[in-house]
């Protein structure tokens, strides 16, 4: 079946566009995961959306055809849930610590998802800091144990979810599936999502969807578009459990007094090396990763 006729209604120009229920959401998405389209109709489908915006309920619709098509990772047999930290963005200016966060949470005895791809060529990604930790991309769907950190590229989990991150490389422009995957949780059981957004009209956006989805997650201002706090200011956080929403205490303006030692460079194995340091205690967790540590603890211990 063709998408014309939906493209026909968000391809009206931002005031002109309609939304789609969530059904026709599902529906269309489902298409495009499965190359059921011709590329003309992924093309103005990706810039339709871009123009037009994602509604809750659209975001929504995509998601159900999303885990409609997506391979799940088993729950280990533990009361913890999952911590699923989605990383897309990588590393510009900053090193990117999101590894760091992972460790230190299954240091808690935290099992951790992480999942991710390159979306640019130009950063330093998540999954190549991981390798340098000896942590490699998973090739199947296995369970994590409580303490221990697994990577699963997006490709194992999605592959029409791949292919539709890849069009930015062609287009140059975000689409839906840049701000699904940060929306997604691929555990088979119960998980806590830490995720994050880069404008503050995400926030509003993203804890709509989570909250109509009645999920569990935190949501926090990320560091380059990574769920991590920036280790040199607290974010704003806030909670999401069973789709009720809480702002969080956490928040900080302005930087620390005292700045933590980070690299000067986002090279993988600079920034691995300082993992290392942080996680033998030869170098101090930064009190914003510390903290956000602490509060992803706390509410895991009450899902």
């Amino acid at each position: 079946m063709a998408i014309g006729h939906y493209i026909k209604e968000i391809g009206r120009g931002k005031d002109g566009a309609r939304p789609l229920t969530r059904e026709q959401a599902a529906d269309l998405f489902g298409q495009v995961l499965d190359g059921s389209v011709t590329d003309l109709e992924m093309g103005a489908f990706c810039v339709a959306m871009r123009i037009k915006g994602e509604t809750d309920q659209e975001m929504a619709g995509f998601l159900d055809a999303t885990y409609a098509r997506m391979q799940r990772v088993p729950s280990a047999q533990t009361t913890s849930p999952t911590i699923v930290i989605p990383t897309y963005n990588g590393a510009r200016k900053l090193p990117v610590l999101t590894p760091l966060l992972a460790l230190l949470l299954a240091r808690e005895g935290l099992p951790v998802l992480i999942h991710g791809t390159a979306t640019e060529s130009s950063r330093v990604f998540t999954s190549k800091v991981l390798a340098a930790l000896d942590i490699p991309a998973q090739t199947a769907m296995t369970e994590i144990a409580p303490g221990a950190v697994k990577f699963y590229p997006t490709a194992l989990l999605c592959p029409g979810l791949q292919r539709l991150l890849e069009v930015r490389r062609v287009l140059n422009l975000r689409n839906p599936a840049h701000s699904l995957v940060k929306l997604m949780n691929p555990c088979a059981g119960k998980g806590l999502l830490v995720t994050s957004y880069t404008h503050p009209e995400y926030a509003v956006s993203m804890a709509a969807t989570l909250q109509l989805l009645n999920a569990n997650a935190l949501l926090i201002r990320g560091t380059e578009g990574e769920a991590v706090a920036d280790p040199r200011r607290t974010p704003k956080m806030q909670a999401i459990v069973g789709g009720v929403a809480q702002d969080l205490d956490a928040y900080q303006g302005g930087s620390l007094g005292v700045l933590p030692d980070l690299p000067k460079s986002t090279d993988t194995d600079i920034t691995a090396a300082y993992i290392r340091q942080v996680l033998s205690g030869t170098q101090a967790v930064p009190q914003p990763i510390a903290q956000q540590v602490a509060t992803i603890a706390k509410l895991a211990a009450g899902i």
